[in-house]
């Protein structure tokens, strides 16, 4: 299938000429020990897809909730949905339950389809039906064997674009909704069109060239959309087998698997590789032939000693969940088509894959900025995402004229490459997670009882060289003590990834605010950098 080809198909239908062409070689494997070929794939989701319409899904259900980690199960879950033109909603299985609840309420779910002995490692109570994946054994008949086999391998595809009503999906009909940490108490649900994930996919595949041969190490989970995207889709659909894992922080069994499959393709962050770093071995992953990280800025010298102990250097990429995530990339040398072409520049994120545009403006006047000098990054093109569900007012505050408001302010160098400066919006990136500024601060109020009428803590971030950044608050005389508000966070139910360290408290005469009332972000930035030193 010719590049034009598959274009012109969506992403349902490519996977099954996909499976098709490898029926006899092997496309899923996970730590469970499954091993599923492109032929036992494909049936095996077409009886999963039968199961959901008979015994599960109603006539007028259209986003069905996945809460399941990556692996073989969770891959033919998200098949299944969309096999059954459904909307896949992979929740986040690191929050609590309220703000899971919130979620399938948001976004109309029904069921949520997850696993018996995934559950039974979590403490989750939430408000809808729970739909386990071990109960679908005993549902299975001698009819959707036979049906399944005959569409997996006889009936010829185009027949089943029809009958699964596949061939009528339009570019902007919407495939997943990934909900964002959120800058506010609530987080909000991001849509990402089969346009969307299919333009990045292609994107993908344009710059590292996928091969037959490739095996992506693909432990992101599926409710981030570089899990989705890239570990999931781009598996399903081209060449490379996905070999799965539920954490990528399980450093022995990452490395393990690396070498059992040989991996070709790791796609990680900082924070993992220092990990994969201490208890990986050369052996594990002496087959890696590209390594790519984002969430954080790689530090040079993470990228140095992965080079030495492993002899494959990481390159940078830079995205986000509203962009499908993938922006831009430093192709690895291993897979530059052109000999002596520029495709890589250390201390940038790369250059915009195919089809994605992106400028630099002036964070308040929008005025487009010279070449060299730091301003808003805007991004424009078919990844940028649909809008946040049932948020349009926020949809049209962060996309104007089809450019995307990135948050991330940036320059552009002379050869088109992307250098990340700073970041205006009130997140922090640590381990590779989102962690929004606005909800710790909400619940700080909350834990000194003022009720938010008086702003006595505000939080911003510092460079931390083992996680990315490191959380501080600056606050003016408070009642409790620090060791006191972190307890009172903990006892919130925030992660203990968003509770600051005791030691991350300032003392300020004053909040840091502008003349039009906002937070000066880059003043609370520079108190915190001149009382801290960055963690080593």
């Amino acid at each position: 299938m010719t590049q034009t080809d598959r274009k012109n198909l969506s992403l349902p239908q490519r996977f099954l000429r996909e499976c098709r062409a490898a029926r006899g070689l092997v496309k899923v494997i996970d730590s469970t020990g499954a091993s599923l070929t492109g032929g036992s794939l494909l049936m095996r989701s077409l009886i999963f897809r039968r199961l959901l319409l008979r015994e599960v899904l109603e006539d007028d259900e259209q986003n069905v909730g996945l809460l399941l980690p990556p692996s073989a199960g969770g891959v033919l879950a998200n098949v299944a949905v969309s096999l059954c033109r459904r909307v896949a909603v992979n929740l986040n299985y690191t929050v609590t339950s309220d703000i899971l609840n919130y979620c399938i309420k948001e976004s109309g779910i029904r069921h949520v389809l997850t696993s018996r002995r995934f559950m039974e490692k979590m403490d989750f109570k939430l408000d809808c039906p729970l739909v386990y994946l071990e109960d679908f054994r005993e549902k299975v008949t001698a009819v959707d064997k036979a049906v399944a086999a005959w569409q997996a391998f006889i009936s010829p595809v185009v027949s089943l674009d029809r009958r699964f009503g596949i061939d009528a999906i339009r570019p902007d009909d919407v495939m997943t909704i990934i909900f964002t940490s959120g800058s506010t108490a609530q987080p909000k649900g991001v849509m990402l069109t089969y346009g969307n994930i299919g333009s990045n996919v292609d994107a993908v595949d344009a710059v590292v060239h996928l091969r037959r041969d490739d095996a992506i190490a693909a432990f992101l989970p599926f409710f981030h959309s570089f899990g989705y995207t890239v570990t999931l889709w781009t598996v399903l659909t081209l060449n490379p087998k996905g070999v799965y894992h539920f954490s990528p922080l399980d450093a022995k069994i990452v490395g393990k698997l690396c070498g059992e499959h040989k991996c070709t393709i790791l796609l990680s962050t900082p924070t993992f590789l220092r990990t994969y770093l201490k208890r990986c071995t050369p052996e594990e992953f002496k087959t890696l032939d590209v390594v790519v990280v984002g969430a954080e800025k790689m530090p040079l010298d993470v990228a140095a000693a992965f080079e030495q102990k492993f002899g494959t250097r990481p390159s940078e990429g830079y995205g986000t969940t509203e962009l499908s995530p993938l922006v831009s990339v430093n192709v690895p040398e291993s897979r530059t088509r052109a000999k002596g072409s520029l495709e890589r520049r250390e201390g940038s994120v790369g250059r915009c894959v195919p089809g994605v545009e992106a400028k630099i403006v002036h964070p308040e006047t929008r005025q487009p900025i010279p070449t060299g000098e730091s301003g808003m990054l805007l991004i424009r093109g078919p990844n940028v995402m649909k809008g946040y569900l049932n948020r349009p007012d926020a949809t049209n505050d962060i996309i104007r004229g089809g450019w995307y408001t990135t948050g991330d302010i940036a320059f552009l160098d002379a050869d088109g490459f992307i250098h990340i400066t700073g970041r205006e919006s009130r997140f922090s990136k640590i381990g590779g997670e989102m962690i929004p500024h606005i909800k710790i601060e909400e619940t700080i109020a909350q834990a000194l009882g003022n009720g938010g009428e008086e702003l006595n803590a505000v939080v911003t971030a510092v460079p931390d060289e083992k996680r990315g950044e490191r959380l501080v608050v600056l606050h003016t005389p408070l009642e409790k003590t620090p060791k006191e508000i972190c307890q009172a966070l903990a006892a919130a139910g925030l992660p203990n990834l968003w509770i600051p360290s005791a030691d991350s408290f300032i003392a300020v005469e004053a909040i840091p605010v502008l003349g039009s009332g906002k937070l000066d972000l880059k003043q609370m930035r520079a108190i915190a950098e001149a009382s801290m030193q960055p963690s080593s």
